[in-house]
């Protein structure tokens, strides 16, 4: 079992992450291309538009936003450049194992995952799985499989092992709720995140980081950490937000910030959806678009370190 990270030990501090990683959602939701590979001259332009999240997050850091807990999660195939940049500049960053877009999890680059990751050697290597523990339990069985060849290779080469955990509802679980998706995220959601993350523990899968969606209860934050960090284990948890509005991110960080063991969050498309959809459709210039991402990273990094005092 790993007990702590190696290198800084965020279980102990804070990362704020800003999180632009998303490839298929992106490509789809905002350029519209679904079904086929972007050709090259959209990949430049997508890889543009990575680029303005990034210099709002640089914006920030000039802002105030302390470099030392700040970071950025960023995928290889529209970010290269920028996690060059990330990396000679000092600042942390995680980059996406997955391949994007699936309900089961899947190596992004197949048997040469280990390669890609040495390469770019991130601060932290993400994996993003939805796992319901009351879910498909074949589906289940096969991710965690390959979930631990990836802990063994992080684990033999002491790379932090950032992991992002979603538990969608079976359709069992919401037709017990009357299809009420607010009481599943309410009632039955935090109980399965524990059970879940209890699962991939016995499973012998160890992140460094749980990168969790929100929860509205205190007790459910601290039954998240309890499960985090059982039996000695040195994880922190980071709250994701999961393009919900500002005001749900918002309500989900206040609760976190209190308790211990849950050490900060990775936002991404609430802090930048809007400013790039407004670029695309000319309501904003490149700059202002820059800004409002800007103010949007620096307004949840204070809002977190006020509710942290």
């Amino acid at each position: 079992m790993k007990m702590a990270l190696s290198g800084k030990d965020f279980a102990k501090g804070q990362l704020l992450i800003l999180a632009f990683d998303h490839r298929g959602s992106f490509l789809e939701k905002l350029f519209g291309i679904k079904g086929r590979e972007p050709t090259q001259e959209e990949a430049v332009q997508i890889a543009d538009y990575k680029t303005v999240v990034y210099e709002g997050f640089l914006s920030a850091l000039g802002k105030g936003v302390p470099k030392e807990i700040a970071g950025i999660l960023v995928d290889e195939q529209f970010g290269s450049q920028i996690v060059v940049d990330a990396r000679s500049k000092g600042i942390a960053f995680a980059m996406p194992c997955e391949k994007s877009g699936q309900e089961e999890f899947g190596f992004d680059y197949g048997s040469d995952f280990g390669a890609h990751i040495a390469k770019f050697q991130p601060s932290f290597v993400k994996v993003l799985v939805r796992f319901n523990p009351e879910g498909d339990g074949e589906m289940n069985r096969r991710q965690l499989g390959r979930l631990g060849m990836l802990n063994d290779f992080l684990s033999r080469t002491g790379r932090p092992f950032l992991f992002e955990l979603l538990v969608p509802a079976t359709p069992q679980q919401l037709s017990s709720l009357n299809g009420d998706k607010a009481a599943y995220d309410s009632q039955l959601r935090p109980k399965l995140m524990v059970g879940a993350m209890r699962q991939i523990q016995q499973a012998g899968v160890e992140p460094d980081v749980w990168k969790m969606e929100g929860v509205g209860r205190p007790e459910d934050a601290k039954a998240i950490v309890a499960q985090a960090q059982a039996d000695g284990r040195k994880a922190g948890v980071i709250t994701l937000g999961r393009g919900e509005s500002k005001e749900k991110v918002q309500e989900w960080l206040k609760v976190g910030a209190g308790i211990g063991g849950i050490i900060g969050f990775a936002v991404g498309r609430t802090i930048f959806w809007d400013a790039l959809s407004g670029m695309k459709n000319g309501s904003y210039s490149r700059q202002q678009a820059v800004d409002i991402i800007a103010q949007n990273y620096l307004e949840f990094v204070q809002l977190w370190q006020g509710e942290r005092m």
